[in-house]
């Protein structure tokens, strides 16, 4: 719904809302993800897989991942992996995960223009608040939209149209971040700009996507929001 607020604006910059993915964006959740869909292999009686190449399925969801990870000639045990990850994943959430370096840096920069801050992950809402409350970076972030907050998640736009409604901002005043193709996607499905991050887990189908802009360290991302 729209939302009655008055728009946020932040003097001198060119955003003022930015939302940011959040695995390969804002954290480093590679090892802990790789780490729960081996385990669900083993559980399984599969062979493991190599983390570098399970970094490459991560994007769509805890389901896509597993699905992804067992391969076409085990679909069969989809239903069987799923809540198998989701409990082991569940309690190791925080083991290795961590803000890429520059990120709590990159935040404390552009809150002090006056630009505020969201997550819209495809990540379970639950699951990434726990992440982000153990993080100490939750106050940073007015709102949280997860890949169950809502009945459709990324590529669809209806998450980043919720947040651009509370803060009442202007498409072109707002900002997605992300490291994927479907957050790409997602931007031009909304109809908003958008900036990759070079560093995260799907450099490749980021590129393939030919986002209109690309950087390779937090900090840039602080002369994006000032309209570098």
């Amino acid at each position: 719904m729209p939302s009655d607020r008055p728009a946020l604006i932040a003097s001198g910059v060119a955003f003022d809302h930015v939302a940011f993915d959040l695995d390969g964006t804002l954290i480093d959740s590679r090892a802990d993800l790789a780490g729960a869909v081996n385990h669900v292999l083993r559980t399984l009686g599969l062979r493991e897989i190599d983390p570098q190449t399970l970094y490459g399925l991560v994007g769509e969801g805890a389901r896509v991942l597993v699905q992804r990870a067992l391969g076409p000639a085990h679909q069969e045990l989809v239903e069987e992996g799923l809540p198998v990850f989701m409990e082991y994943y569940g309690a190791h959430l925080l083991d290795a995960t961590r803000p890429y370096p520059g990120v709590v840096e990159m935040l404390t920069a552009i809150a002090e223009r006056g630009v505020v801050a969201s997550v819209l992950t495809n990540k379970p809402e639950a699951m990434s608040r726990t992440i982000l409350d153990g993080l100490g970076l939750s106050s940073r972030f007015i709102a949280l939209i997860g890949g169950n907050t809502l009945p459709t998640r990324k590529p669809d736009p209806a998450g980043l149209e919720r947040l651009r409604a509370q803060t009442g901002t202007p498409r072109e005043r707002m900002l997605l971040v992300g490291d994927s193709g479907i957050d790409v996607r997602t931007a031009r499905a909304a109809g908003v700009p958008f900036c990759g991050v070079a560093w995260g887990l799907t450099p490749d189908g980021l590129a393939a996507a030919d986002p209109e802009r690309v950087v390779s360290h937090p900090a840039d991302l602080v002369a994006v929001v000032d309209g570098a």
